[in-house]
C-alpha cells in the first residue's frame, strides 16, 4: 500500500474532550473521527485494528464451538415486555417509534433477542446445548459519553449466550467461556484480572468480570495474594470487631448544625470510628424509604443495597428530606433508634461496635453509647463499599487496590429470560423445561481502547504485532532519491508476497514529519532507507522497544516475515 493513496489524518493537537490517552490517540492517529457526543465513524486504520480485535474474538469463540449469527439491533417492544426490562431498563434505553407509532429500541445488549430466537429454533433436550454468539453495534443513551470509546453512545460487542438442559450444563459452557476469555486477553497482551463481578441489569446469581489494569479505568479493583479477587461493587472485606466495652446509659447530646460525621466526631471529641453514617435510599419501585448504617469512616455500597432491594438502579435514588421525615427522622440527624426494622439496613460491623454516637432522629441532637440489639434492631448484611487495606474475606490479609477496564464480563442468568420468555424445551420425559442460560460479552471498541491504554508512549500508540493496522512501514529519507526508490519499490514488492501487511510511504515530505505519522499510528516495525541504500543496509525500528540497528534489508525482511508468521 503507498502512503500516497491513503486516508491518512493524523492531528499533531490534542482533542479538547479527550483526556484519556486512548481517547487522544486514536482521534490524533486518524483511527477514529467524532461525528457528535458519544458517536464516532472509524477511518481506514482504525476499521483494519477493530477487524483485526473482531477477528481474534471470533477465532477463538469458533474454536470453543460457539456458531455465529447476526441479529437486528432493531428490537421490537413486546420483547423487552416479555423480559420485563421495557420500563426498568431505564433511560438508557433508545427508544423509538416507526411511522406505524409501534414501539422498538435501538439494543443495549442481546438477551431478549437470543432468547426468543433460541425459543423458536431449539425444541428438544437432543439440540443442547447450544452457544450462538454474534458481533454487533450496540447503543445506550450515556447520560455524559466520555473517554471516546470507553464510554459511546455507540459501541460493538461480542454477545454470546449458552443454552442448557440444566445447571451442571450451565457450569460446563461457563467455565469454557471463562477458559476461552482467557485465550482472548492473552493474544491481545493484556495485563489483566479476572474479578467476582455484580450482575447489575443483567441479573443472574453468578459474573466474573475482566478488567485490564490500567491508571485511566473508571473500576477500582480490590483483590489480595491469596487469590480473592472482586470489583468494588462485588468486593467484600472482613468485618473488623472493635474492643468489647461495657454497654454505657444513653445520653442524648446537643449538636448544634453539625450534620456530618467529621464535625460530630470532632464536636464530641472522638474518634469517627465510634460513630456510624447514615445514608438514606427511595426505592422507587416499592415507594419505600431505606436507611443503611455503617461505620462512620465507612461509605455504602450503592449496589449492595440495590441488591438488596432487588430493584434496578433507574429506580433508587438518594430520599429527600421529606421522605426521610415520613419514616419519623430528621436529614442529617438520622439515627436507627426508634424506627421501624424495615426501614432499618446495618452493617454487619456496626453490630460488632461498643457505645457508638448515631443521630438521635431529631434536629441538632445526637445520642451517645448506643449498642445494636439493645436499643434497635434491623436486617444485617454486608453493606459497606471495600477499599484498599481492608481485610481479605478469604485469608484475614490487608487488601490491594487497583483500577481496570472492564473489556470482558461473564454471568450465570439461569432461567431469568427463559421463563419470562417461554424458552423451554422437552426432556427425555416429554416435560416442558426452562433452558437454562449463561452471558457472555465482550467490548470490542473497549478492548480496542485498552489495548492503547497499556501500550503506548510519548509518540503515539505502540500496538502488538496482531493487532496493528499493518505490520511494517518502509520509510524512504527522501524518495526522490533514485537509490533509495529502488531499494524501497523492491522491499515494498517482495513483502507484499508475503503474509506482511505494509506500507510505502511514498510522501514528498521530510523524515522527521513521516517518523512522526507512523510512530503516532503506531505500526509495529518501521524501515527506513536512507543513505545506505545503494550498499542494500536499512535500519529497522521496533516501534514496541523503540530500538534502531541497522542491517542488510534481506535480514530485515526475514525477521519481519519469521515475527509475522508467529503472530
Amino acid at each position: 500500500m503507498k502512503a500516497s493513496r491513503m486516508l491518512i489524518a493524523t492531528l499533531k493537537e490534542v482533542p479538547n474532550d479527550a483526556v484519556i490517552p486512548s481517547h487522544i490517540l486514536l482521534i490524533r492517529s486518524g483511527m477514529i473521527k467524532k461525528m457528535s457526543a458519544g458517536i464516532y465513524n472509524y477511518l481506514p486504520l482504525g476499521l483494519r485494528t477493530l477487524r483485526k480485535v473482531e477477528n481474534i474474538i471470533r477465532e477463538e469463540m469458533d474454536k470453543a464451538g460457539a456458531e455465529e449469527i447476526l441479529c437486528s439491533c432493531l428490537q421490537p417492544k413486546e420483547l423487552w415486555e416479555a423480559s420485563g426490562r421495557w420500563y426498568k431498563y431505564g433511560s438508557e434505553l433508545m427508544r423509538i417509534k416507526d411511522r406505524h407509532d409501534r414501539d422498538f429500541c435501538l439494543a443495549p445488549t442481546a438477551e431478549e433477542v437470543f432468547t426468543d430466537l433460541t425459543s423458536v429454533l431449539v425444541k428438544s433436550y437432543k439440540q443442547l446445548p447450544v452457544i450462538p454468539y454474534q458481533i454487533q453495534t450496540k447503543y445506550r443513551d450515556e447520560f455524559r459519553p466520555r473517554f471516546g470509546l470507553m464510554r459511546s453512545r455507540e459501541f460493538i460487542m461480542k454477545d454470546a449466550y449458552s443454552f442448557d438442559v440444566d445447571t451442571e450444563g450451565l457450569d460446563k459452557s461457563y467455565d469454557l467461556m471463562y477458559k476461552t476469555y482467557e485465550k482472548i486477553f492473552d493474544r491481545f497482551h493484556l495485563n489483566y484480572k479476572i474479578v467476582l463481578a455484580d450482575s447489575g441489569a443483567i441479573g443472574g446469581n453468578g459474573s466474573h468480570q475482566f478488567m485490564a489494569l490500567s491508571s485511566t479505568g473508571e473500576s477500582d479493583i480490590i483483590y489480595c495474594d491469596c487469590g480473592y479477587a472482586a470489583d468494588a461493587e462485588k468486593a467484600e472485606s472482613k468485618a473488623e470487631v472493635a474492643e468489647k466495652e461495657e454497654m454505657l446509659s444513653l445520653e442524648e447530646v446537643h449538636t448544634p448544625n453539625f450534620k456530618t460525621i467529621e464535625e460530630v466526631a470532632n464536636f464530641l471529641n472522638i474518634d469517627v470510628k465510634k460513630t456510624v453514617k447514615a445514608v438514606a435510599y427511595r426505592d422507587l419501585e416499592h415507594n419505600k424509604t431505606v436507611i443503611c448504617f455503617v461505620r462512620g469512616d465507612r461509605d455504602v455500597n450503592e449496589i449492595k443495597v440495590i441488591n438488596e432491594l432487588g430493584v434496578s438502579e433507574e429506580l433508587i435514588r438518594m430520599a429527600t428530606p421529606e421522605e426521610i421525615a415520613e419514616i419519623g427522622t430528621v436529614d442529617g440527624f438520622m439515627g436507627p433508634i426508634g424506627l421501624k426494622e424495615e426501614n432499618v439496613l446495618i452493617d454487619i460491623e456496626v453490630t460488632n461496635m461498643y457505645n457508638f454516637v448515631v443521630g438521635a432522629n431529631k434536629k441538632d441532637y445526637h445520642i451517645k453509647n448506643a449498642n445494636f440489639n439493645r436499643d434497635f434492631k434491623g436486617k444485617i448484611l454486608d453493606l459497606r463499599l471495600a477499599k484498599e487495606s481492608d481485610l481479605c474475606p478469604i485469608c484475614g490479609k490487608p487488601m490491594k487496590l487497583e483500577r481496570g477496564i472492564e473489556v470482558g464480563q461473564v454471568f450465570k442468568l439461569q432461567t431469568k429470560y427463559s421463563e419470562a420468555m417461554g424458552c423451554t424445551y422437552l426432556d427425555k420425559n416429554g416435560q416442558t423445561v426452562p433452558m437454562v442460560m449463561g452471558c457472555y460479552g465482550i467490548g470490542v471498541t473497549r478492548t480496542m481502547s485498552a489495548i492503547i491504554e497499556q501500550y503506548h508512549d510519548e509518540f503515539g500508540i505502540k500496538w502488538p504485532l496482531n493487532v496493528a493496522p499493518y505490520h511494517v512501514v518502509i520509510v524512504p529519507a527522501k524518495y526522490t532519491d533514485p537509490a533509495q526508490q529502488e531499494l524501497a519499490d523492491k522491499i515494498h514488492d517482495m513483502l507484499n508476497d508475503t503474509k506482511v501487511e505494509v506500507i510505502l510511504d511514498d510522501r514528498d515530505a521530510s523524515l522527521g514529519f513521516k517518523m512522526k505519522d507512523f510512530e503516532l499510528i503506531g505500526i509495529p516495525y518501521i524501515m527506513i532507507v536512507g543513505r545506505r541504500a545503494a550498499e542494500g543496509i536499512v535500519e529497522l525500528k521496533d516501534r514496541m522497544t523503540n530500538e534502531k540497528v541497522e542491517m542488510p534489508y534481506e535480514e530485515a525482511i526475514k525477521k519481519i516475515v519469521e515475527a509475522v508468521e508467529n503472530i
